[in-house]
């Protein structure tokens, strides 16, 4: 993952930042719901914010399906990661995650995660807290509730209570997740990361004017995020 910031150039997206006033820095941050490095890039960037005191940080969370053609249920995750990556070669992969997580004071459990979800209504959960003002407080449940607790976050009754913990009734998610307008939103944000040239995650667009890729160091973050705030933000 590249450690050098790289300016982006992305299309007007509908799920945007507020434009930061200020001392203030916006962020509109593409990644997966179960995406490992995304996790870690959430919490590093927050400790990249506490490490330059910068308190009024402005989130967007766009979606980025890593699996856009899962079955609706999902599937058993040992087979899926042994289809992705080679018969024997999860535990490996496991192993570097964790000792990387564990210096960010995350603890991956992975004996209770057993399945892989489809995570479109997980994003559109996300959207729909976003006008809460609670979508960065979903996200990191829903990521706790998969990662930490081996939770299926595809399924209705475990989105149902994670919403209701930012204020979203489960009707409220039933009509969302049927909702083709709301399914295209997610559709279109995930095609204009496609557009800009995204092709993994996390990725990170600052004051709508710097790309940064991958799940970076909180002392990056905090090296380079003064410098960033220097300049005006885009209004493209």
């Amino acid at each position: 993952m590249s450690m050098t910031p790289r300016r982006a150039t992305p299309k007007r997206a509908t799920i945007q930042p507020q434009a930061p006033q200020q001392g203030a820095v916006s962020f509109a941050i593409y990644s997966d719901l179960i995406c490992p490095w995304c996790y870690l890039g959430k919490r590093r960037l927050e400790e990249g914010l506490r490490l330059t005191g910068i308190a009024d940080a402005r989130i967007a969370w766009l979606p980025y399906e890593l699996n856009p053609l899962m079955p609706e249920d999902g599937m058993d995750r040992a087979a899926y990661l042994d289809g992705k990556f080679g018969p024997g070669k999860r535990a490996d992969i496991e192993q570097r995650l964790s000792d990387a997580a564990r210096e960010d004071g995350l603890a991956f459990n992975w004996h209770a995660v057993r399945r892989t979800p489809n995570t479109r209504k997980a994003h559109i959960l996300i959207a729909l807290a976003a006008g809460h003002g609670a979508a960065d407080v979903a996200k990191g449940a829903l990521m706790a509730a998969y990662f930490e607790q081996g939770r299926d976050i595809g399924a209705f009754e475990v989105l149902a209570g994670i919403g209701a913990g930012v204020g979203l009734s489960a009707a409220e998610l039933k009509a969302a997740f049927a909702d083709p307008a709301l399914n295209g939103e997610i559709s279109q944000l995930e095609s204009q990361a496609a557009s800009m040239g995204v092709q993994g995650v996390p990725f990170f667009i600052v004051n709508n004017r710097y790309g940064v890729s991958g799940a970076q160091p909180a002392a990056m973050w905090a090296e380079v995020l003064p410098r960033m705030m220097a300049e005006p933000a885009s209004a493209d």
